[in-house]
Parts: C-alpha cells; sequence; structure tokens
C-alpha cells in the first residue's frame, strides 16, 4: 500500500498552494481520493455535490472525454456560486478500446479485474476549473500507463469481497489493496488516484489573476 505523502510531488504541491492560498476553493466531486489529495496538498477547500449522470465512458478520445465531463461536473455544481474557484475532475481507466468506469455490482468488478490481469491499461483523468467571480474556465487531461501482473481467481474474489474497488474506476484503488496487483506505472501517480496536481496547476495559471 502507498504511503499517502507520496501521492503528490513536492513542487506541485507547493505550486498549488501558492496557486490557491487567498481563494476560496470549492471541489466538486465527492471522491474522498481527491479530497485527500487537496489536503496533503495543504489547500482548503469545501465539498460541492455535482447532480449530473454520467454515460458510459466510450472512446476514441479519451482526453476530450475526461476533459468534457470534468467540466460539465464543475459547471453543474457552481451555478448557485458568487464567488471562489471550482475545481472537478473525470477519471477513465481504458483497457484497449474500451472504456471503464465505476463498476455496477460486485461481478461487474471482477469481470474488471479480470480484464485487467496481465496486462497493460491507461488511466485518463480531466481536470477543469472555474473562476466564479471572473467566469474563467480551464480544463485539461493527463494519461498513466499501469501494467497490472496476472491475477489468480482467489485474489480478485478477496479483494472485492473487501469492497474497495466498488466506487473506483476500473474496481482498483492503486493507493490501497489494489497496489498489490500493480507491477509498473507510467506517469503521474496523483493521476491514477483522481486528481493530478500538475495538470491542474496549469489550468489555474489560466483563471487565477
Amino acid at each position: 500500500m502507498l504511503q499517502s505523502g507520496m501521492w503528490v510531488a513536492p513542487q506541485d504541491r507547493a505550486n498549488l498552494r501558492d496557486l490557491l492560498s487567498h481563494q476560496a476553493v470549492w471541489l466538486a466531486s465527492a471522491s474522498s481520493r481527491r479530497w485527500e489529495i487537496l489536503t496533503q496538498c495543504g489547500v482548503r477547500h469545501r465539498v460541492l455535490n455535482h447532480t449530473l449522470e454520467e454515460p458510459p465512458p466510450h472512446g476514441p478520445d479519451w482526453r476530450g472525454w475526461v476533459r468534457e465531463w470534468a467540466l460539465r461536473k464543475a459547471l453543474n455544481a457552481s451555478r448557485d456560486l458568487k464567488t471562489g474557484i471550482v475545481i472537478s475532475a473525470d477519471t477513465v481507466v481504458v483497457a484497449g478500446q474500451r472504456g471503464l468506469g465505476k463498476p455496477n455490482d460486485s461481478q461487474h468488478a471482477q469481470a474488471m479485474l479480470r480484464s485487467l490481469s496481465g496486462r497493460s491499461h491507461q488511466v485518463y483523468t480531466g481536470v477543469a476549473v472555474i473562476n466564479v467571480t471572473s467566469t474563467r474556465k480551464a480544463a485539461g487531461s493527463a494519461v498513466s500507463h499501469v501494467h497490472f501482473r496476472c491475477l489468480s481467481g482467489g485474489e480478485i474474489a478477496r479483494y472485492v469481497r473487501s469492497r474497495e474497488p466498488l466506487d473506483k474506476a476500473g474496481a482498483y484503488a492503486i493507493q490501497g489493496g489494489g497496489g498489490q496487483f500493480v507491477d509498473r506505472i507510467k506517469g503521474p501517480l496523483d493521476n491514477i488516484i483522481g486528481l493530478p496536481v500538475g495538470c491542474l496547476v496549469t489550468a489555474l495559471q489560466r483563471v487565477v489573476s
């Protein structure tokens, strides 16, 4: 299991704090992982719930998909705000050309994990930010490549029984029990967890004065 302090690169944490130190920050996501990443970075924020129902993900433009849905969530959540910075994100796991969102149930989670066993896949996360005061908005995306070792049926069943996979895109949490399945990664770790802070900093630089 990964230590939480290793999720975000130190320079990205510092840059994010500098950009948001004098801002009211709203996170348009119920994800505890995204909340924790912002907290690790020293960013005080409040959580806004969006009410959008996202359809099953589809490609081939996965970067465009996650950017679009991150922005839709941010716009939906910011409708009644008068000031502040709204942050949102959307994550999709892609195996071959198939997009994997969150599993519908335990059987679906097991099927997802079987499809990832012994293979490489990609994790795409889109981020969107809105400066409510100025109405400026920006979005970006990041991709990481993950390779799973071969998994036994028993390992998959035990992991699904833990219930950790049931609210995760691709049915695993790399920072939790799912980390034991990973052989190697290429790309930002925080992107796999659900909020690529380097990408978020780039977007914020376009909307924060």
